[in-house]
């Protein structure tokens, strides 16, 4: 049975042209999934290792697939292929335990992992840059103002109810209920 595994590392990004590429292929069951490729617990990855079996083969588009840690990953191919698994990487065709395809192989993981540092690193770079400035604020943005918020907050306090208050100005019941609760605060 020819297996292909999908992942990509945040639910923004698309699995599609992945999922495409190993049809292609002719991959008869495909399991995808959206997590980092740093985190151990995969839960369709690891439905997949259970799944497989000798004679089998695992698919994937890209080494870095598998995992972001170079020992992890070494590790995890060759086991499969201990286990007479055969793995085909589709920008590097079809891995063994031969001395060349291992080094290739080790190679490809160890710049995968550096990938994977340089991004963390340059992430808490801007991080602390960001930091610096005076408006920095974690988190996502706010999705409305200061001056819509007080308005809505005015239009409850002239009686109207939070649902209408809510269907006039696109401010949700409860953001309307914990902008009215922290007013009512002690300050």
């Amino acid at each position: 049975m020819k297996y292909g595994y999908a992942r990509v590392s945040t639910a923004g990004q698309d699995l599609q042209g992945q999922i495409e590429i190993l049809e292609k292929e002719g991959c008869e069951k495909i399991y995808s999934e959206h997590f980092t490729g740093t985190k151990t617990e995969r839960p369709q990855f690891s439905a997949l290792l259970e799944k497989l079996k000798k004679g089998d083969m695992l698919v994937v588009t890209k080494l870095d697939r598998f995992a972001r840690s170079a020992t992890k990953g070494s590790e995890l191919v060759k086991n499969l292929i201990n286990k007479g698994i055969s793995v085909q990487i589709l920008n590097m065709g079809i891995m063994d335990n031969k001395s060349t395809s291992k080094l290739i192989r080790n190679i490809f993981f160890s710049f995968a992992e550096f990938e994977r540092d340089m991004i963390v690193e340059r992430t808490q770079e801007g991080k602390a840059i960001a930091k610096l400035r005076d408006d920095y604020r974690e988190g996502r943005p706010k999705k409305f103002t200061k001056k819509q918020i007080a308005h809505a907050m005015q239009l409850k306090e002239t009686g109207m109810s939070y649902k209408l208050v809510a269907e006039t100005t696109g401010i949700s019941k409860s953001t309307l209920a914990r902008e009215n609760a922290k007013r009512k605060l002690p300050q």
